[in-house]
């Protein structure tokens, strides 16, 4: 299933793609150049159907459990000071993605959106630490049962759109999708010092299904 949420630019590319395609088999000459234009289409085509793809989790049944937001890599598990949100001391766990990941953002937990603050900002590589307070951002926080916790949707190099369709005060569900980052970008999380880390650097992470964190009771 392609997502919503690249309807724009995938059916864009996809009619791009078919265009260039039929041109070349109808007027490039010699064959060999005809072919590696049509190769070149169905490579876009592939990588593009691959980006924008999005398809179903099983969330776990955690109502304390800080689900991860995005697919990639767990780069960065540290304690910093949260002033926005959470006024506090915290743990920040950044999840990497690729180009080569699934790109829809998913509900950490239940909750109420409390925070909801866009930041046009540069366009440093998103495994730069400094990506994290310097990048263009979306910045959500949820108020759950169990306490407050801040996430952030952060541009890379690449990526120069971010999709979040939330609003302040809305009720949300961990697991259910509410945007993207398209191109290659960067998440970040942050819950209090008293919640139990579940990951390590260097681990996998499954949007909607990877347990992150639990909150404390």
């Amino acid at each position: 299933m392609i997502t919503k949420y690249g309807y724009d630019i995938y059916f864009t590319i996809v009619a791009l793609c078919v265009v260039l395609a039929v041109i070349s088999l109808l007027f490039i000459e010699p064959k060999s150049l005809r072919f590696g234009v049509v190769a070149i289409a169905l490579v876009v085509f592939g990588f593009s159907t691959n980006f924008f793809r999005d398809p179903e989790r099983r969330t776990p049944e955690n109502n304390r459990g800080v689900i991860s937001p995005a697919d990639g890599t767990v780069i960065l598990v540290k304690q910093v000071n949260e002033p926005e949100y959470l006024k506090q001391e915290a743990t920040r766990i950044s999840i990497f993605m690729s180009p080569l990941n699934v790109h829809v953002n998913r509900i950490p937990i239940s909750g109420t959106v409390g925070n909801l603050r866009y930041v046009k900002g540069e366009y440093f590589a998103a495994f730069e630490d400094k990506a994290s307070e310097k990048n263009e951002q979306m910045v959500v926080g949820i108020e759950s049962g169990y306490g407050k916790i801040l996430f952030k949707q952060i541009a890379g190099f690449i990526a120069r759109r971010i999709v979040c369709n939330l609003t302040m005060g809305e009720r949300v569900t961990a697991g259910e999708r509410f945007g993207m980052i398209k191109f290659g970008s960067r998440v970040d999380v942050f819950v209090p010092l008293s919640a139990a880390v579940k990951v390590n650097v260097g681990d996998g992470a499954t949007a909607g299904e990877t347990v992150l964190a639990e909150l404390a009771q």
